[in-house]
């Protein structure tokens, strides 16, 4: 397959395995990458997780906070293959798009 393509709308959200509270659409995977829109209830976090790549985050609505840091609506983060999220929570909910490794 060399490419696909997802209407994210007419997608379902599915319960995330990773953690309650959170939901998730999967919009596509390809050479051990996948994307995903991601949604956070109030107060939704995700467990203590490490890296296995590189992690993209583009925060579309709501507020989250990754290592400390504030996140709102137009931020994007990188985390390094190898690090490690200790506490990524948002205390208002949140939609956020991500490509992270499988």
């Amino acid at each position: 397959m060399h490419y696909q393509f997802n209407d994210a709308n007419a997608l379902a959200w599915r319960p995330s395995t990773f953690a309650e509270g959170i939901e998730v659409k999967d919009l596509g995977s390809s050479d051990g990458q996948s994307m995903q829109l991601v949604r956070f209830a109030a107060g939704a976090s995700f467990p203590l997780h490490r890296h296995r790549g590189p992690e993209f985050i583009y925060l579309i609505e709501g507020a989250a906070v990754q290592e400390g840091q504030a996140l709102s609506a137009g931020w994007a983060a990188v985390a390094a293959t190898g690090t490690t999220d200790a506490y990524f929570h948002s205390p208002t909910g949140c939609v956020f798009l991500t490509v992270y490794s499988d």
